[in-house]
């Protein structure tokens, strides 16, 4: 550059202005082109980074629930092998009322449409029990809440009738069955 610039009849100082403005211009094209760049790469590498870590969080979330799925199910799957062939809901409920001594307070029983959920179909009773004990309907519930034979309870609503001593029970049940 400086033989450039000797063959050229420039004073000292513009000399000092060419090289100046030369240095400028390339300190801006280094800045602009290779700097710049630089930094707008890693900005976008940090990002891309946090972007990956939420969905690895959400991979492992979504792991921890297929596998939490899928013990249920295989404990569901092991169950229902355990229990009898000719199980229903509606005639395990009669059995269990009369165990507890509640058969005759059964006002009705209405067995719900079956829902497939899955694998399984779910089957439900609603019944209804008037006139029983608190410890009637404690000693009922404990014989048909079981996992045994995947019974549960899904809503119970109690009343206590005009005499104050005895209640009135609607239970709805469910249970899954095997296609």
């Amino acid at each position: 550059m400086m033989k450039f610039l000797s063959q050229i009849s420039l004073t000292k100082r513009e000399k000092l202005y060419v090289v100046g403005g030369a240095s400028a211009v390339v300190i801006f094209l280094f800045i602009q082109f290779l700097l710049f760049p630089l930094f707008d790469a890693k900005a976008k590498m940090k990002r891309s980074i946090e972007r990956n870590e939420r969905i690895l969080q959400e991979i492992i979330e979504l792991r921890s629930d297929y596998h939490f799925i899928k013990n249920s199910t295989d404990s569901i799957r092991a169950a229902l092998k355990k229990r009898d062939k000719d199980f229903t809901l509606f005639s395990f409920l009669e059995k269990q009322a009369g165990r507890a001594g509640v058969k005759t307070n059964i006002t009705y029983m209405k067995p719900s449409t079956e829902t497939d959920t899955g694998p399984y179909r779910e089957s439900s009773v609603e019944m209804k029990l008037e006139g029983i004990t608190l410890k009637q309907l404690v000693d009922y519930l404990y014989f048909i809440e079981s996992p045994r034979d995947l019974v549960q309870i899904k809503r119970i609503s109690i009343k206590q009738s005009s005499s104050q001593r005895h209640l009135t029970v609607l239970i709805h049940a469910l249970t899954y069955l095997s296609e």
